[in-house]
């Protein structure tokens, strides 16, 4: 079978309105894809830097797949959330990308955004905490239903991959 070894690093998140924050983030898959070795999902340190600052991670990703052809491609998927001071996780942004399909050092940037409410749920989430989430996290990266959903725009995270080929043309998979 074809391989991909996905090897790299969640670095960075920026934009956002909250400080002390950390990710959740995992590798999706289609049902001809394996996993040989690695995780397929993790999640990185909280990092406090000032309102507005950069938060850095270098957070380690390292995946191995064999898979017999390109339908179902890795998409990474994020989720950024801050971490008050009492230890309560706030979520602050989902997004997604594909990875990249072609070997060597990609630069990767997710855009993140967050199911917004109406006056009233504002309000309320203004003075009592949290946030609105979404109860089924496959619309973070499946779009059956996502264009439902009201969301504001809330910052960007980034990540470097080294993408790793092997065995696709002796399979006749074409990149």
């Amino acid at each position: 079978m074809a391989e991909v070894h996905i090897i790299g690093q969640i670095t960075s998140a920026c934009g956002f309105s909250k400080s002390a924050l950390f990710c959740k983030w995992g590798l999706q898959v289609g049902g001809a894809w394996k996993v040989l070795g690695g995780l397929k999902e993790g999640q990185t340190q909280v990092d406090n830097p000032g309102v507005g600052e950069v938060a850095y991670f270098s957070h380690p990703i390292d995946i191995h797949y064999a898979t017999r052809g390109l339908q179902g491609w890795p998409k990474i998927w994020i989720q950024v959330f801050h971490q008050d001071s009492f230890g309560r996780n706030e979520l602050v942004g989902y997004g997604f990308t594909h990875i990249p399909s072609s070997p060597g050092l990609h630069s990767i940037e997710v855009v993140t955004w967050k199911p917004s409410g109406n006056l009233t749920d504002t309000i309320s989430q203004h003075f009592l905490g949290g946030g609105h989430q979404l109860k089924n996290t496959e619309l973070i990266f499946s779009s059956h239903e996502r264009y439902r959903l009201t969301t504001l725009a809330t910052g960007k995270v980034f990540a470097q991959v080294h993408i790793v080929l092997r065995n696709f043309d002796r399979f006749g998979i074409e990149c």
